[in-house]
């Protein structure tokens, strides 16, 4: 056992036995499927922290003829599938982290030094083939597959750092896919390459040079869905173990969305969540908001607008094809949400082709980046937040119309009504401040239509159900009466207490005062 040939299976050991571990082994059925056929090329991009060190281990552990792991799996998910035995500690592993492989170089031959550690290794077990001294690693291990037959699995971990660390290198970055390609492509010793990185293969420029891998991301992980983060049952339960409410760990970490998997949940976060017992910001606290501000000021045409409108609580259309995948080949406003998307920052429905916001978490450090990224007109409807809310508890429709129009004079330039969609974001961004008590849902299904935009209060905050109809170029009276005839309060019929109905209409044709505001409450 080496280094990067036949690690240890102490990576995961220390993962299994830790107070929380939730079990994703059902990964390594997959993986068994895929090996010695077509398939057997994986590309797994996710956001940092998103477990994707963590699966590598797992499957080092598994495969890595250097261990015995039986221990480790017994009474795991894996342990019930047929192919179990059959793969278990049977192959010759080659782990190869690439961000170690970055550092410990001062120069940027980084596969010259990645060769010689791990010719190192095999060297240990295969000298009696390896006599050339000069002998690549590539040719090394033809050279031992032709002699013994044994195929090798590699694991590749942060597999893009040199195309995201080193940027400005184009030299470094197509030798570094040339070697990849001379390493994996077409190489009758590899039974399985399974790499992981936060962007995926496909395009940097001329070299698409790993085009053999199939892509598993953020905007489409297909079959690996439920193994990207952290599923609602398995949230529920870890809810019950440490006595958390459940609803508020959705409201702080969920909103990553699949084809299948609907609510996909920040793995790092809720982990310190329950572990602190408490809701905070954790995966956002292990990068500075300066990574994201950087992003958000690019200058394309339309990017603050859908910004400003999914920090409301909308959506936006994205074209995910343009993305180059890189970090630094932007030709328009979709290649920094796609970007954002690969990140972490931004959701992604891919039936819809729509990117959003995804929780509270998040939207925390939009609105840090904002704050120093010279938006201050935003900034000030953020700031107001909380005194509309307020007047809006008490019922006080006029200073809620009166900071409805203040609102909308600051972000006119930014985010124009021209429809109830348009502006329902811009009153969701208005009343920001709720969200540290509630959960907004925009377009609640009522049964008989929708409403607009709802607050439900969390658990203990002992707050009244907000339920917002908005109208344009109506009236509000029309707006309040909508509310009563398709009777949406019997949306919430999980919901007993107060339930303000606040109807708002904007009216073009009053440029000094276009808000109106009517406010009732009813008791359910």
């Amino acid at each position: 056992m080496g280094i990067y040939l036949n690690p240890k299976n102490k990576s995961f050991e220390v993962a299994v036995r830790s107070e929380i571990y939730v079990d994703k082994t059902g990964l390594i059925a997959y993986t068994n499927k895929c090996i010695n056929t077509e398939q057997r090329f994986i590309c797994v991009s996710r956001p940092r922290r998103f477990g994707k060190s963590m699966a590598l281990n797992m499957l080092a552990a598994y495969y890595s003829r250097g261990c015995d792991s039986r221990g480790l799996f017994a009474g795991r998910k894996i342990e019930q599938d047929e192919t179990y035995g059959e793969h278990l500690n049977q192959y010759d592993v080659i782990y190869l982290n690439m961000q170690q492989f970055l550092i410990g170089v001062e120069n940027q031959d980084v596969t010259n030094y990645l060769e010689q550690e791990v010719l190192e290794e095999l060297r240990e077990d295969y000298g009696e083939f390896l006599k050339k001294p000069d002998i690549g690693l590539a040719d090394a291990l033809k050279r031992i597959y032709a002699k013994t037959d044994k195929q090798f699995i590699f694991l590749v971990d942060e597999w893009d750092c040199v195309m995201r660390e080193r940027q400005e290198s184009e030299q470094m970055q197509k030798q570094y896919l040339d070697f990849l390609r001379k390493l994996l492509k077409d190489q009758p010793y590899v039974a399985l390459a399974y790499m992981t990185g936060i962007l995926p293969v496909k395009k940097y420029g001329q070299h698409s040079a790993l085009n053999m891998f199939w892509e598993y991301s953020m905007t489409d992980q297909k079959v690996l869905e439920e193994y990207t983060g952290f599923m609602e049952d398995e949230v529920k339960l870890l809810c019950e173990r440490f006595d958390m409410d459940f609803s508020e760990a959705g409201s702080w970490y969920d909103g990553y969305m699949f084809t299948k998997f609907q609510h996909i949940y920040n793995p790092k976060s809720v982990v310190e969540a329950m572990l602190c017992h408490k809701y905070s910001n954790y995966w956002t606290s292990t990068e500075t908001y300066d990574a994201l501000k950087v992003y958000i000021d690019m200058d394309f045409d339309g990017l603050r607008s859908d910004i400003v409108q999914m920090l409301g609580g909308g959506r936006v259309k994205v074209n995910t094809c343009t993305f180059q995948n890189d970090m630094r080949n932007f030709q328009i406003k979709d290649d920094v949400l796609t970007l954002l998307i690969h990140l972490g920052y931004l959701g992604y429905d891919f039936e819809a082709e729509e990117a959003f916001i995804p929780n509270k978490e998040i939207s925390k450090e939009f609105e840090n980046a904002i704050n120093v990224s010279g938006w201050p007109e935003v900034m000030r409807v953020l700031k107001e937040s909380e005194k509309l809310l307020q007047d809006t508890l008490n019922g006080d429709a006029d200073s809620v119309a009166e900071g409805l129009d203040r609102a909308h004079t600051e972000v006119a330039s930014i985010l124009t009504y021209n429809d109830e969609n348009s502006m329902g974001c811009a009153i969701s961004l208005a009343y920001y401040s709720a969200r540290k008590d509630y959960r907004m849902i925009r377009e609640l299904p009522t049964g008989r239509g929708y409403a607009d935009v709802v607050f439900l209060p969390l658990p203990h905050t002992n707050k009244p159900v907000l339920v917002i109809e908005l109208k344009y170029d109506r009236s509000v009276s029309t707006a309040i009466q909508q509310i009563k005839d398709r009777h949406y309060t019997q949306a919430l019929e999980d919901y007993t207490g107060e339930i303000l109905l606040v109807a708002v209409n904007y009216d073009r044709s009053r440029p000094d005062k276009p808000h109106s505001c009517i406010i009732e409450k009813v008791v359910k």
